[in-house]
Parts: structure tokens; sequence; C-alpha cells
């Protein structure tokens, strides 16, 4: 990005003045020497002296710190070349200092960014590999089983075959999501706005989820008695997902006998936070700024003994940044949990 520097003339003034100043004072010593007592020369050489100086010593400097300055930024690829072809070089060098820190640590800025990105990259690749990984070698042993003689047996090849088929739903789960993730950061994913309840949204969850949380015996309920709709403008399908993402990650790392809780209030006036709340497991203060990413568990063991694509959590964020809306998460070891997000309400 090109940046205009600023041009000073103050060294270029002061050095003409001392060179005007010096070389008149030897002239004038010449011409008292030799008796000559007219001063309009002296006068017209300091006139023409200093100019001379100014345009040379200007020109000069500025040709000097050019040629030097350009191949500092070829070397460090600080800028573009083209860019010092539009401005001119500032012969103010506490200027010039300041603009070259500048770009040095905005550049510094840039690799640590890279870095970070680069160290990413790497663990995204490594959790994509392994969540791959385990369904897929689920599946090549007990075919490899069965091609090894097991499938004359009817009821080894049901079973195997069955267990197969569950390694590839699996594979499935979390090609789909990948997908969706990919779509969601890309923006390629269109939202459908429309506005519906969200209590009634809720409980079609509840009903869906209801036999997931009863083998836990977790008790899935509403804070209060909602007498009256909740009407709010989104995409009514997406929200159903992130809804349910929530209750299924709250069974999951709940107690059994424990309790998941949806509560709706009023945020401002066109706002309404929804909030997920149960009294599981709860998780430690360290991962809570990790819990979004893709991938990430923190109990991993117990989390892939669970199932999932450790891709929820992400899914939920990039849904509800989607709607331009908050996601927000509170959570205390042996406590339990609570995330929540906003929605526009509609009047």
């Amino acid at each position: 990005m090109a940046r205009k520097l600023r041009k000073s003339y103050k060294f270029a003034l002061r050095s003409s003045l001392y060179i005007t100043l010096f070389t008149t004072s030897i002239l004038v010593a010449l011409l008292y020497f030799f008796g000559i007592t007219n001063f309009v020369v002296p006068i017209l050489f300091m006139a023409l002296c200093f100019t001379f100086c100014f345009f040379i010593i200007q020109f000069r400097v500025e040709r000097f710190i050019y040629r030097r300055v350009k191949r500092i930024y070829d070397d460090v690829t600080l800028l573009d070349v083209s860019d010092f072809q539009n401005h001119p070089i500032t012969t103010d060098m506490a200027t010039l200092t300041k603009e070259i820190e500048k770009f040095a640590t905005n550049k510094k800025l840039e690799i640590e960014t890279l870095k970070i990105r680069e160290n990413y990259r790497k663990e995204f690749i490594g959790n994509v590999s392994h969540e791959l990984k385990t369904p897929l070698f689920t599946v090549q042993g007990y075919i490899l089983t069965l091609l090894d003689g097991a499938m004359n047996d009817k009821n080894i090849r049901k079973k195997y075959l069955n267990r197969a088929g569950k390694g590839v739903e699996r594979l499935i789960y979390i090609v789909k999501d990948l997908d969706m993730i990919t779509k969601l950061e890309a923006g390629d994913l269109n939202l459908h706005v429309e506005d519906f309840d969200i209590i009634e949204l809720v409980q079609n969850v509840f009903d869906l989820l209801e036999m997931k949380a009863a083998k836990k015996q977790i008790s899935l309920a509403f804070d209060m008695n909602y007498a009256n709709p909740i009407i709010v403008s989104a995409d009514k399908e997406r929200i159903q997902q992130v809804l349910t993402n929530l209750i299924v990650n709250s069974i999951k790392y709940g107690r059994e006998n424990g309790t998941t809780e949806i509560s709706i209030e009023n945020l401002i006036r066109n706002k309404v936070i929804v909030r997920v709340t149960d009294n599981g497991e709860g998780i430690e203060q360290e991962n809570i700024p990790r819990l979004f990413e893709r991938f990430y568990r923190v109990d991993k063991s117990r989390a892939r003994h669970e199932g999932g694509s450790g891709l929820g959590l992400s899914i939920v964020k990039h849904i509800i940044e989607a709607h331009n809306e908050k996601i927000y998460v509170e959570s205390e070891a042996d406590v339990g949990s609570e995330f929540s997000f906003t929605l526009e309400k509609t009047e």
C-alpha cells in the first residue's frame, strides 16, 4: 500500500546557508584584501550561491535517500517498488524512520498471524485425518473379516454389515458437517429468513430428543410456562439445528438424573436471548476460548466415545454469526454450562 511521505527542506536550507556564509566570508575577505569596497558583488554572490547550493543539495539528498531506501524496500519487500514512483522521498530522517518502523511492525504482525494460521492448519488436518481414520478403519476391518470367511456365517455377516453401515453413516455425518461449515465460512449458505414461534420450535426439538435424554434420565424443560408465542425472524431450519446441537451436547455431557433447561428472555426492544442451561460436568475456564474451534474437544476420549463429528459448536457459532447475532458461553467445572444466543424479535 503506497504511503505519501512528507518532504522536508530543512537539511538543504541549513546546508546551503552554512556554505553561502562561509564562501561569502572568504569573498568579502579577499575583496577587502585587494581594497575593493563594493558590496553589490558579495550580495549577488550570496544570493546566487545560496540558490545554487540549495537546489543541488536538495536534489542530491533526495536521490541519495531514494536509491538507498528503495534498495531496503527491495530487500525486505516491505512495499511494491512502484510505490516510490508516485511520491517524493522525504529528506526528514525522523519521518522516514517512523514510516519504516510502521512497515516493519505491520510485517511482523503479518508473519505472526501466518504462523498462527499455519499451526491451526496443521492441527485441523491432524484432527480431520483422525476423525475420518477411525470409522474408515472400522469399516475396513469388518469388510476384511467378512472377506476372510466370516461372510459364510449368516449371523456374523449381518452383525458385521450392520456395524460397517454405522461406520459409513458416521463418515457421511462428518463429511456433511464439513461441507456445511465450509459453506458457512465461505458465505455460500443462503439463509431463508422467516417469522416463527421460537417456543414451538424448542418444543419440537424436545420431542425429537426425548428418547435420547431418557436414556440418561435427563429432563428437558422450559424455565417457566410460556403462555404466549414469541415470534422471531430467522432461518427456522438453521436455528433448529443450533438448538439441537446445543441440547445434544447438554445431554452428552450431562449427569444422570440431570436437567437441561431452556429460557427465552427479552434482551432489548427487538432482541431476545435464548439460554440452554444444564447441570452437567461443566467446562474448565482454560478450554472455553477454544470451544467453537473445529474438532476441538474438551475431553477427547469421552467425546469420541459419545460420538459426533466434533464440528457441532463450530457450526452453531457460524449459523448464529450468519444471522448477525451473538453467541455466549458461561461454564464452571462440576457445576454446569450455559450457552446463549440472540435472535431478532418480530413485534
